[in-house]
């Protein structure tokens, strides 16, 4: 197997939640040596978020920090600051996620990091960003949700709902995550560093692109449409008659023929006007749906996936959780690993990107500050040193 693409960089992470972390465990997935530096007392606080992983290990946490290395040291102290400051100056990347202008405060604010280390790549994320009249505002997922409109267009005609997972932060890992990875390119070619910001608000912003387009071009924000698509139809779950809701996602006129012929058995539908194209099946959903709906509860769950997946019908299972656990897909590819963590061996999937000659790292996830005293024996710290240190509650 070749080497991970990252192997040799390495990233300092001043990080907590689930944004920061998110980025990072991806450098991490790919090789990069990640530090991660918490405060001593109790450390990143999706630590304990909540005790869902056996033994009391918050599930946030098992998900977004394994193979990174933990250090537990009180930033606020001059020999705390003076321990991330050599930290930093050995590094690739340095990421923080602090409240504004913490960093600038504790003396590790991109400028003059980039002033003092050339090569550093800075990356600062955020809810708002360092400018503008939200800069200090709270920037939690649901709030960037609400603010940025995500929330405006998913749900329910009557009740606008929150996305389960946590979009806002997850879009602005990936936005810190990919800025990086270009950062490093460029930086193979010119030697320089860069200074990054990524803001909660800015990706989820982007996200919205679909919606923000026909608000700011018809004057009418998309209406929430539950499962179903604004501009599509058919476009829903449908019944069926043993047992879970099947969804089907027609895109086109060429599906909605093969839909009625192969599927409902009704080729009428192809030529009706009402129904033909797919203009007309949106001003005529509620009839498409009560006709597609009455076809599919007469048929068991297994033929009409399998009439769908015959006919070239876009079609989904409607799964729960324990449907994702238990999906063949995951199974036949071999998705499964098992990673160590401070309450034992967890079960995790590999990341997304997958290389065919290199296996991402899947090391395990740290107790707080279990590499303290091994990082600080790298930066020349002796024992009297690191206990007198521990002593004092810099570190831990």
């Amino acid at each position: 197997m070749n080497a991970l693409p990252l192997a040799g960089i390495t990233v300092v992470a001043l990080e907590q939640a689930v944004a920061a972390p998110f980025a990072t465990r991806q450098l991490a997935d790919l090789g990069a040596r990640v530090i991660k530096v918490e405060r001593p007392d109790g450390g990143d606080f999706a630590r304990a978020y909540d005790a869902g992983v056996r033994g009391g290990l918050g599930t946030h946490f098992a998900w977004l920090n394994r193979s990174k290395e933990s250090v537990a040291l009180d930033a606020k102290r001059p020999e705390g600051r003076a321990i991330l400051g050599e930290l930093v100056a050995g590094a690739d990347v340095f990421l923080q996620n602090l409240a504004p202008g913490a960093a600038e405060r504790l003396g590790f604010g991109a400028a003059r990091l980039r002033a003092e280390h050339p090569r550093l790549i800075t990356v600062d994320m955020s809810g708002y960003g360092s400018r503008g009249p939200y800069r200090d505002k709270r920037a939690y997922d649901m709030l960037v949700q609400a603010e940025a409109g995500l929330i405006s267009v998913t749900g329910t005609p009557e009740t606008p709902v929150k996305a389960g997972s946590p979009l806002a932060d997850i879009a602005a890992g990936m936005y810190a995550f990919s800025g990086t990875l270009a950062a490093l390119v460029r930086r193979g070619t010119t030697g320089e560093g860069a200074a990054i910001e990524v803001a909660m608000f800015d990706a989820v912003a982007e996200w919205m692109g679909q919606a923000m387009y026909t608000t700011l071009y018809t004057g009418a924000p998309p209406p929430r449409s539950r499962l179903s698509h604004p501009v599509i139809a058919p476009y829903d779950a449908y019944p069926t008659a043993d047992g879970p809701d099947v969804v089907i996602g027609v895109q086109n006129d060429r599906g909605w023929a093969a839909l009625a012929t192969g599927v409902l058995d009704r080729p009428d539908l192809v030529t009706d006007p009402r129904y033909a194209t797919n203009r007309a099946r949106v001003e005529h959903r509620a009839e498409v749906d009560a006709i597609v709906g009455a076809a599919t509860s007469a048929m068991p769950r297994a033929e009409l996936l399998r009439r769908l997946d015959e006919a070239g019908v876009p079609n989904a299972s409607l799964n729960d959780g324990h449907g994702l656990i238990a999906h063949p897909q995951l199974a036949e590819r071999d998705r499964w690993r098992e990673v160590q963590s401070p309450v034992g061996p967890l079960r995790a999937l590999l990341p997304p990107i997958t290389f065919t000659d290199a296996e991402p790292r899947m090391d395990p996830i740290p107790a707080l500050g279990e590499h303290t005293d091994a990082v600080l024996r790298e930066l020349g710290r002796d024992a009297a040193t690191i206990a007198r240190l521990r002593a004092g509650a810099v570190v831990a």
